[in-house]
C-alpha cells in the first residue's frame, strides 16, 4: 500500500420527501449524514450495518451514481463531487462496481462477450479482435469457459453471473472497486468461492475494494479495515483484526455478538438491542442515534464526536451509552 487513493470528507446524501396536495417537501430521508473515511491502493476497506443504514446510498454516492448532497469525494488527488461528465467517464476507468443482483446488473439482451467488452468500446480500447481476445482472458481469469462468450445471462446460475459482472468491472484494469454485497444473494458454499476469487484478484491487479455487507464474517475474511455505519453515519472506524478483537461502540459490539460460532459447546452472550433502527426521516434527538437502542429518550444538545480512542481506531463516543455499559457489566 503505497498512498491514499480514496477520501471522503463530511459526505451527506439526503433524499427529498414530498406530500400534500402540491406535493410539497415536508421532509428529508438522511441517508448519508457526514461520514469521512480513507481508503489505500491495495486496501479492502469492509463498510457493514443493518439494512437501510446507507452502506449502499454511501458506495452510489462515492460513484456519482447518486448526486451528492454535499461534502467532498476525491479520487487519485481529483474532486469528483464537482467533476462533469465528461470528466467522470474518464476518472471511471479506474472506479468501477460490482452489483449486489448479478442478474439484475447484466444486459439480458446482449451476449456475454458484449456485456464485458462495452467498457473498452465506450473507452475507445483496442480493435473488435483485440477486445473479444481481452473478453476471453478475462472469462479465463474469473473460471468461466470460453464457451459462455456466445451465451447470454439467463443460461447461469447465480454465482456465474456475479463472476460475469466482477469480469466486466476489471475489464479496464481499474484501481478501486465499489463491492456492493456482492455475495449476499448466493449460496454459501458460492459465496466463498466469489470470495476468494476477489482475494485472488486483488492480490494479482492490485486492486482496491470498498466491501459492503451486513455479514461481519463475510467482511473480516477479506478485509484490511472495516468501518460500522449506522443511520447515516460511521459509528467505528479501524483495523479489522482490532474491530473484532476490541469492538467499543455498543452497536459494534452488538453486530459481533450476533456472529454465529461453529463450536457449540462455546458459551457466547448475545447483546440484544431494543426495537428497530429508527427511520431516517425523523432522526431521534437522544444522546446519540443509536441511544433508544439502549432505551434513553431524552434531548441532547448535540450529536457525539468521532475520538481516536487509540491510535487508529476511532469510535463515535457517546459518554451516556459508554457509562451505561460499563453498568450493565
Amino acid at each position: 500500500m503505497s498512498g491514499t487513493l480514496l477520501e471522503v470528507h463530511d459526505l451527506k446524501m439526503y433524499f427529498p420527501v414530498y406530500g400534500g396536495i402540491l406535493k410539497r417537501q415536508i421532509a428529508k430521508v438522511h441517508a448519508v449524514d457526514g461520514v469521512s473515511l480513507k481508503v489505500e491502493e491495495g486496501e479492502t476497506l469492509g463498510l457493514v450495518g443493518e439494512s437501510g443504514c446507507g452502506k449502499s446510498t454511501l458506495g452510489r454516492a462515492i460513484l456519482k451514481l447518486y448526486k451528492p448532497t454535499s461534502g467532498r469525494v476525491v479520487f487519485q488527488g481529483k474532486e469528483l463531487t464537482q467533476a462533469s461528465n465528461a470528466e467522470m467517464r474518464e476518472v471511471r476507468k479506474d472506479l468501477q462496481v460490482i452489483f449486489q443482483d448479478p442478474y439484475e446488473s447484466l444486459n439480458s439482451r446482449h451476449t456475454i462477450g458484449k456485456i464485458i467488452e462495452e467498457p473498452m468500446m465506450i473507452h475507445g480500447i483496442g480493435d473488435s479482435k483485440s477486445r473479444e481476445e481481452k473478453v476471453l482472458q478475462l472469462l479465463d481469469k474469473v473460471g468461466l469457459q470460453k464457451s459462455a462468450y456466445d451465451r447470454y445471462p439467463h443460461e447461469f446460475s447465480g454465482g456465474q453471473r456475479q463472476r460475469i459482472g466482477i469480469a466486466r468491472a476489471i475489464a479496464l484494469e481499474p484501481k478501486l472497486i465499489i463491492c456492493d454485497e456482492p455475495v449476499s444473494a448466493l449460496d454459501v458454499s458460492i459465496q466463498s468461492q466469489v470470495m476468494n476469487l476477489l482475494i485472488d484478484l486483488q492480490k494479482e491487479m492490485g486492486l482496491a475494494y470498498i466491501f459492503i455487507a451486513h455479514d461481519l464474517a463475510v467482511v473480516r475474511h477479506i478485509s484490511d479495515k472495516v468501518a460500522v455505519m449506522y443511520l447515516g453515519k460511521i459509528v467505528e472506524y479501524t483495523d479489522a483484526d482490532t474491530i473484532y478483537t476490541n469492538p467499543i461502540h455498543p452497536y459494534t459490539k452488538a453486530l459481533i455478538s450476533a456472529i454465529p460460532v461453529a463450536d457449540p459447546t462455546a458459551k457466547k452472550e448475545r447483546i440484544i438491542l431494543k426495537g428497530d433502527i429508527p427511520s431516517p426521516i425523523d432522526l431521534p434527538k437522544s444522546c446519540c442515534r443509536f441511544g433508544p437502542r439502549l432505551g434513553f429518550d431524552f434531548q441532547a444538545d448535540k450529536e457525539p464526536e468521532m475520538r481516536e480512542v487509540e491510535p487508529g481506531h476511532w469510535v463515535e463516543w457517546c459518554e451516556k451509552c459508554q457509562n451505561a455499559l460499563k453498568g450493565s457489566k
